[in-house]
């Protein structure tokens, strides 16, 4: 029977970043993965690393230390980076206000007010309804799809972590863990299940009321401009959590439910992240249930686009749809549970993975292995 230092179940982005940080402390490393590639959550996103707008406290500071880290893999690991920092563009008085009070305080450390002037020289041909932004240095996008398994390559190619795709952990015993084509023996076990948390630790599953979150997205043909960074709107104004917590979020709010209603309730907001080659992955939505529903609706998309239109204009050609989903639980941000000794199980319940996974496996090694390096 092999034996690792560790055994990492999961090859999505969480998965990754705990085989980072365990790679980093010279431990010898396999990760299981029921399918030939990450396929879920971890590459139906935007891939916006995104620092400006979290939760203050301990969110932000992951997401802050996880920025690091992508900046330092993203080159040795062959990761393009698309595109770096955001505008937070302000349709209404109040949007500017929130925008104005966040700059003010200490999570605006770098962010720079834009004017209506100064926001249509940076993109052109915005709507007049724009009436400032707020520019933040401190995102990364990079093509999900493109940059796990390039991660992962490197992870393999660099570090010798070991890939065994196709291989679904069935349980464990202690730190052995059982799978499709046998056993491993660990010093430690990192389970990283994403939605799947029940087929490992039902219980646990049923506590924290585990439940999904579908989000629908699409990808659209080259505009015919060049953004200078992911852009959000008003709407995402009050879903995040740094910005919501500014006082003038709730005459946002309010104004808001007057004449964007049907956006709210499908929890709809504004996200445009632009692709090396000129096309754009816009979203998203928020429907939560018990299960993965397949489904999309296209009066979501269309409140999507109509929100893309009232800062763009008309949108081009869609390219792709898709749905992605991601894990939410009475426990949030983080669900992070000792099994058994040595054991863990660590599934992102807020939709922040991209944002966070590096600095939450550089937590969980040092609570397996302490601060310093193998053994």
């Amino acid at each position: 029977m092999a034996s690792f230092d560790l055994v990492v179940v999961g090859a999505g982005i969480v998965g990754l970043a705990h085989a980072l940080a365990a790679a980093r402390r010279g431990l010898h490393v396999v990760v299981l993965e029921r399918d030939a590639c990450a396929n879920s959550a971890s590459v139906r996103n935007f891939g916006f690393v995104t620092v400006t707008g979290q939760d203050a406290g301990a969110t932000r500071g992951r997401a802050l230390r996880s920025r690091e880290v992508w900046a330092e893999v993203a080159g040795e690991a062959g990761i393009d980076i698309h595109q770096r920092g955001a505008v937070v563009v302000a349709q209404r008085p109040h949007a500017l206000d929130v925008l104005r009070e966040f700059a003010a305080g200490p999570m605006g450390e770098r962010c720079v007010l834009w004017d209506q002037g100064a926001l249509r020289s940076r993109i052109p041909g915005i709507d007049a309804q724009a009436i400032g932004a707020l520019w933040s240095p401190h995102e990364l996008r990079v093509e999900a799809r493109e940059a796990l398994p390039a991660l992962a390559r490197w992870l393999e190619e660099r570090h010798g972590v070991v890939f065994a795709w196709n291989t679904a952990a069935l349980g464990f015993d202690g730190t052995t863990v059982v799978h499709s084509s046998g056993k491993l023996a660990s010093d430690a076990l990192v389970i990283t299940p994403g939605a799947a948390v029940a087929a490992f630790a039902p219980d646990l599953a049923r506590r924290v009321k585990l439940r999904q979150c579908k989000l629908q997205m699409m990808r659209l043909a080259n505009p015919g401009f060049k953004l200078p960074g992911v852009v959000m709107s008003d709407l995402s104004l009050v879903r995040y959590g740094g910005f919501a917590m500014q006082p003038s979020a709730r005459p946002l709010e309010s104004a808001l439910e007057h004449d964007r209603k049907a956006a709210l309730a499908a929890g709809v907001h504004l996200i445009v992240a632009q692709a090396g080659d000129g096309s754009i992955v816009v979203g998203d939505s928020h429907h939560y249930g018990d299960h993965a529903d397949p489904f999309t609706s296209s009066a979501v998309d269309a409140l999507i686009l109509d929100e893309y239109r009232s800062l763009f204009g008309d949108p081009p050609e869609i390219v792709e749809r898709w749905a992605g989903y991601y894990p939410v639980a009475d426990r949030r941000p983080v669900l992070s549970e000792e099994l058994a000794p040595r054991v863990r199980l660590v599934s992102v319940t807020s939709g922040t993975g991209m944002s966070t996974a590096f600095a939450i496996g550089e937590e969980t090694l040092e609570q397996l292995f302490g601060a310093g390096t193998k053994g």
